[in-house]
């Protein structure tokens, strides 16, 4: 008997009509070809674990997607080049999915990968150029310790997103409004884009 997550069914229920049968049909062959699977939420969608994440599934307004977490290691192609999250494209039916007999082909050899702990190669991050400061900005900060302190402490993109708002103003009094907001917000311990960060 497999073990079923609640949240899944409840993810299944809310999903539009034409979403449902394609969750329910690749959940089922998952549970077929690996009872061990462990089924979780994964980023708020369905998420099926084997030694490792095996594989997710997810419902949009117009599609679903099904794809496997090791997607590049199954020559299914790069996952960048889907056209949708998945491994599979976008899927309205059933009949956007290959056979059973493919897919339960796949999940074999998701599983085989888990099972031999090979894991994707993680690409080396390019170097970060140095950031040039601009020197109005340098200047303003020469003069407030708390927002240059604060302007210290932020990461390297935060930092920048503030370089770019200042240095991409088209005018000088665009440019000495947003250096003073941009005072006024490091002062007050605040990136850039503060408005959008989750509390």
């Amino acid at each position: 008997m497999p073990t079923l997550d609640p949240r899944v069914d409840a993810y299944i229920d809310k999903s539009a009509d034409f979403a449902k049968p394609i969750l329910t049909h690749v959940r089922q062959l998952i549970h077929e070809v690996c009872p061990d699977v462990k089924e979780t939420l994964k980023w708020s969608m369905p998420a099926f674990e084997y030694k490792g994440i095996l594989c997710g599934m997810a419902a949009f307004k117009e599609h679903a997607t099904f794809g496997f977490w090791k997607h590049s290691l199954m020559g299914l192609g790069d996952s960048a080049e889907a056209t949708a999250m998945g491994s599979f494209g976008k899927l309205q039916s059933l009949k956007d999915l290959p056979s059973d007999a493919k897919v339960k082909k796949l999940i074999k050899e998701a599983m085989r990968l888990n099972d031999e702990g090979i894991k994707i190669e993680k690409k080396v991050p390019k170097e970060k150029k140095e950031l040039v400061v601009p020197a109005i900005l340098l200047e303003a900060l020469a003069k407030n310790a708390k927002a240059a302190e604060t302007f210290d402490r932020l990461s390297y993109s935060h930092k920048k997103e503030y370089v770019q708002w200042i240095s991409e103003a088209k005018t000088d009094a665009t440019r000495d409004k947003r250096l003073a907001t941009t005072i006024e917000w490091l002062t007050e311990g605040k990136a850039r884009n503060w408005k959008y960060e989750r509390c």
